[in-house]
């Protein structure tokens, strides 16, 4: 049996940046989801494919200009979502159901 090196692992609910690839508690990231079975693209709110960005414009503006989002979710992500993306300050909290794109 192979044994792997402890930074294999990340903490529980800890997740991984797209961009700067940095290991966080899952609270401190932006959650960009593709819903199941509508394949539509959310924000923070529903079952899915997920992925996770860091509240930083710049991490936000390399994942839209290296299309890392659409790639992690498998679907074209609109540049509305980018647009909310960048609009929304750290550690903000939506206080309203966010749109479907």
């Amino acid at each position: 049996m192979i044994s792997l090196p402890s930074f294999y692992f990340m903490p529980p609910n800890h997740r991984r940046c797209l961009s700067c690839r940095k290991v966080a508690p899952k609270e401190e990231f932006l959650r960009v989801v593709r819903l199941y079975p509508s394949h539509e693209i959310s924000i923070d709110t529903g079952m899915g494919r997920s992925a996770y960005l860091c509240p930083n414009p710049n991490c936000v503006q390399a994942a839209q200009k290296k299309g890392r989002l659409s790639r992690a979710l498998k679907a074209t992500v609109p540049s509305e979502i980018y647009q909310h993306l960048l609009q929304q300050k750290q550690g903000e909290v939506q206080a309203t159901q966010p749109e479907l794109y």
